[in-house]
């Protein structure tokens, strides 16, 4: 039997702190904190908040007022999802990264005129390829 990993972080009354994300990620704690140094190397600043339409605490993480990335926290890792603008799709393709994850990208499903780029940080192993997603993100106007 399957076991399908939900979000964790759905306590309004528990602000996601260092101690309540190293118990929720446990080993991934470290890819996340490299994640926090990857962020203010590039000015850009990570926001935690509850949202109430999905009853779970989520991490905004902008350059300047506009959003790169999206964070939820998950049983033994961190989701980081880059929404890339339909038309700008190619773009990623031609990055090089790993055809694993163009082929994620591909299969994502679309949000509006956006689709989810989606890493899961478990490790150190991703950053490389989020990164270089990342940086295109921060380019596009």
């Amino acid at each position: 039997m399957e076991t399908i990993n939900k979000i964790e972080l759905k306590d309004e009354a528990i602000y996601p702190d260092a101690e309540v994300l190293k118990s929720v990620l446990g080993k991934a704690y470290s890819a996340y904190v490299e994640l926090l140094h990857l962020y203010e190397v590039n000015e850009m600043e990570p926001i935690w908040r509850y949202y109430h339409d999905g009853k779970a605490w989520l991490c905004k993480v902008q350059k300047k007022k506009k959003t790169i990335v999206w964070m939820s926290a998950w049983k033994g890792y961190m989701q980081a999802a880059i929404y890339m603008p339909e038309k700008f799709l190619d773009q990623v393709y031609a990055l090089d990264i790993s055809d694993t994850f163009k082929d994620k990208f591909r299969q994502a499903r679309c949000m509006g005129k956006s689709r989810a780029c989606i890493f899961e940080m478990r490790g150190s192993e991703v950053l490389a390829d989020f990164e270089k997603v990342m940086q295109l993100k921060i380019l596009l106007k």
